[in-house]
């Protein structure tokens, strides 16, 4: 019989229904972007990289949720913060990663 996923097991779910280019695209970025305390990443350079790697449309990266990886480096020690321009408001969307504690 199968059971419904528990909330413990998403995120190695998760971490299984994206390509290994996703966290391996983000760890170069967090390590090329690193100052010492934070790694600060422009959505649109994940995208990009994603999309060039993959040879697949840009699109295809939002459609298939490869951006929700949030939860994964929070269960390897980070704290992730997304950022994104309000109504009104134009800057380019971040993640941004720091140790915890």
């Amino acid at each position: 019989m199968t059971n419904p996923i528990t909330p413990q097991e998403v995120v190695k779910a998760k971490k299984d229904a994206s390509p290994d280019e996703v966290i391996q695209v983000v760890n170069r970025l967090i390590g090329k972007n690193w100052n010492g305390h934070s790694a600060t990443i422009k959505q649109d350079d994940i995208v990009a990289d994603l999309a060039s790697r993959l040879d697949v449309p840009r699109q295809k990266v939002f459609d298939e949720l490869w951006l929700e990886f949030e939860d994964l480096y929070r269960k390897a020690g980070w704290k992730v913060t997304y950022d994104k321009p309000g109504y009104n408001e134009t800057y380019p969307a971040t993640f941004e990663f720091r140790k915890k504690g």
